[in-house]
Order: C-alpha cells, then sequence, then structure tokens
C-alpha cells in the first residue's frame, strides 16, 4: 500500500488545479524560485564548491579548512579568494567554483567605481552600497523569506486549525468565549505590536518568528471553525457518536479531513501575507539582523540609491515576480477545491 492515498475528489481536485493554466505555470515558477533559493550555496558563494589538493578532496561549502592546510601560514579559515590561496590550491590541485563568486555577505574589492556599482560581467545585477553582489543577496534573501515564511505558515496553520476545530465540534461556551478573545486579539494594531515587542530583544530571526506567530495563527480559525460547527451535525457524525467513539477520533478521522479543503487553498495566501510582513519589518528596521540578506534590506538600498536604479529594478522584479505567482497558485488552488465547481 502506498504512503500517501489519494482519494479520488482529491485526484480530480488536482487536474482541475492543473488545467488553470496561470496557477499550474505559476506553481512551476515557484518551484524554479524556491530550488535557486535552497541552493543558493551553490549558485553564488565566495568559496569553492569542490576541490582537490595534494590527493585529498574538501567542499569548503559545508566545511571550513584552516590556510596551513593548503600550505599556507595562518591558522584562520583560507580566503579562497586571495590569489595567493588560489595558486597555492592550483599548485597541486584544482578548484570548481559557483556561477558567482560572491557569497551575500562577500564585497568585490575590484571594483573600479565606487559602491554602488552598476552591472557588470562580474556583478550581473550590479552591487549595493556596500559592494555586495545583489545577486547573491537576492538568492539569499529569497530563501530567508521563503523558508521563514513556510514555517510561520504551517505552524500558525496548526495553530489556527486546532482552535477552530475545537471552538466549532463543542461549541456553546467554549465557542462563545473564544470568540471573544479572537476578537479582541485581532482587533488589535497588530503590525505596532510586532515592532513595540520586536524592540525589546535583541535582533534574532528565532524572536521574530514568534513574536509573528503570536498573531500568525488566526488566518485559518474561522474557516475551520465555521466547518466543525456545519459538520458536527451531520448523520454520520451523530452515528459515529452514538457508536462510542470518541470526541478525538471523531475530530480527526471524520470531519478534520473534510474541513481540511477549505484551508489548503488558502494557505498560498497566508504565505504571501507572511513574506509581506517579513518585507515589511525588514524595511522598517524591525525585521531581521542588521546585515542579513532580505528583500526588505534589498528595498532599504533601493530607497537610498535613487541613483542606482538597477537597486530599484531588482527590489521591484523579485518581490513582485514572487508575490505574483503565490497570489495565481492561490486562486488556482481556491477554485480547485471550490465545492461548487462541476
Amino acid at each position: 500500500m502506498s504512503l500517501f492515498n489519494v482519494t479520488p475528489i482529491m485526484k480530480i481536485r488536482l487536474r482541475r488545479f492543473k488545467k488553470n493554466n496561470v496557477g499550474y505555470a505559476s506553481f512551476c515558477i515557484f518551484l524554479v524560485i524556491l530550488f535557486l533559493s535552497l541552493s543558493a550555496n551553490f549558485i553564488a558563494n565566495d568559496r569553492p564548491i569542490l576541490m582537490s589538493y595534494n590527493g585529498q578532496m574538501y567542499s569548503p561549502v559545508f566545511s571550513q579548512y584552516s590556510e596551513r592546510e593548503f600550505g599556507g601560514v595562518f591558522e584562520t579559515e583560507a580566503n579562497y579568494r586571495d590569489p595567493v590561496v588560489q595558486q597555492l590550491i592550483q599548485q597541486q590541485g584544482w578548484m570548481v567554483w559557483p556561477m558567482i563568486r560572491f557569497a551575500d555577505q562577500t564585497p568585490n574589492l575590484e571594483l573600479t567605481v565606487s559602491a554602488p556599482a552598476p552591472p557588470s560581467k562580474q556583478n550581473w545585477l550590479g552591487t549595493d552600497d556596500q559592494g555586495r553582489d545583489v545577486v547573491a543577496r537576492i538568492l539569499y534573501g529569497l530563501r530567508i523569506s521563503i523558508l521563514f515564511g513556510f514555517g510561520l505558515t504551517i505552524l500558525g496553520s496548526m495553530i489556527g486549525i486546532l482552535v477552530g476545530a475545537i471552538q466549532g465540534y463543542y461549541g456553546g461556551w467554549i465557542d462563545l468565549m473564544g470568540q471573544r478573545l479572537f476578537e479582541v486579539w485581532g482587533g488589535m494594531p497588530q503590525l505596532f505590536i510586532t515592532m513595540i515587542l520586536v524592540s525589546f530583544f535583541s535582533p534574532s530571526i528565532y524572536w521574530l518568528f514568534v513574536i509573528m506567530l503570536l498573531f500568525g495563527w488566526m488566518s485559518l480559525v474561522s474557516i475551520v471553525r465555521v466547518e466543525f460547527l456545519r459538520a458536527r451535525q451531520l448523520d454520520y457524525v451523530r452515528a459515529a457518536r452514538a457508536l462510542g467513539l470518541s470526541n478525538f477520533k471523531m475530530m480527526i478521522r471524520h470531519i478534520l479531513p473534510n474541513a481540511l479543503s477549505s484551508s489548503l487553498s488558502q494557505l498560498p495566501f497566508i504565505l504571501t501575507a507572511n513574506i509581506t510582513a517579513l518585507s515589511t519589518l525588514d524595511f522598517l528596521g524591525y525585521g531581521l539582523p542588521p546585515g542579513s540578506a532580505s528583500l526588505g534590506e534589498l528595498i532599504i538600498q533601493a530607497k537610498n540609491n535613487l541613483d542606482a536604479t538597477w537597486l530599484a529594478f531588482a527590489a521591484f522584479f523579485t518581490l513582485a515576480t514572487l508575490l505574483s505567482v503565490l497570489v495565481f497558485i492561490g486562486e488556482a488552488a481556491r477554485n480547485a477545491f471550490d465545492p461548487k465547481q462541476s
């Protein structure tokens, strides 16, 4: 038996999703963006991907090696961009470099013009005001934004589904109290409260994740609550209750699978909102630690260097492409999971 059993209804929804040309093409584009961002270390790095020295293989992308291991004089990590180190290695071996020889924090020390430098053969989209390669910053920034958004979306959705399921299944005073607390919590100015809470702690991606999770769980509560309120009155649920099936098993086995169909179609929109929120906080200075590669920091570079038009174009097209494909995926998923569609 296969690990994942796809129901006939799910197969119909997947076929309906594939028939949406814009949504399916956007999904393929997003997979390419995700693959490139996850492979950022192998595409843009100031270390070789693979190298050989004195008959032994090394992978500087994964491990750190001192310069003395390659015949140098320093105990510190080897600077592979140093011509002396390159000569020492090439005398008794070889190196395989990534396509872009700059990491997200690597400045181009060979610039012949002042930073930010315009696009060139070395820096395809130019550099920022610190001489760092824009393409490398985009790749690493996309990875942070997408993974951060994925984590926040998945964990927040799990909490929201749990809260909505409890409210909808039990109803009564539990639902009443939960709705009042939900209304009060949801009515707070989330952006300002997040900025205030973030300012209390030293810049950290973990603190930022926890603080944004305080409000990120509310997106699916109402949807799941309505589905559970409707499903708990259906005949098959009443029959299972009469047979003595526990509340937990009824919620997990019988009601939750039906409620998830409407929730899954909202995940691309939630991911879009989380990435936008992270970029906004970065732009306002309350996001990731200073110097981190992020989409919000790219917008700051464009704002601070209005004469460097390549920075503005890079920031705009990166965010516009990422958010647009996610919205198109969400629209296609919503149509595919719509029970009214034939």
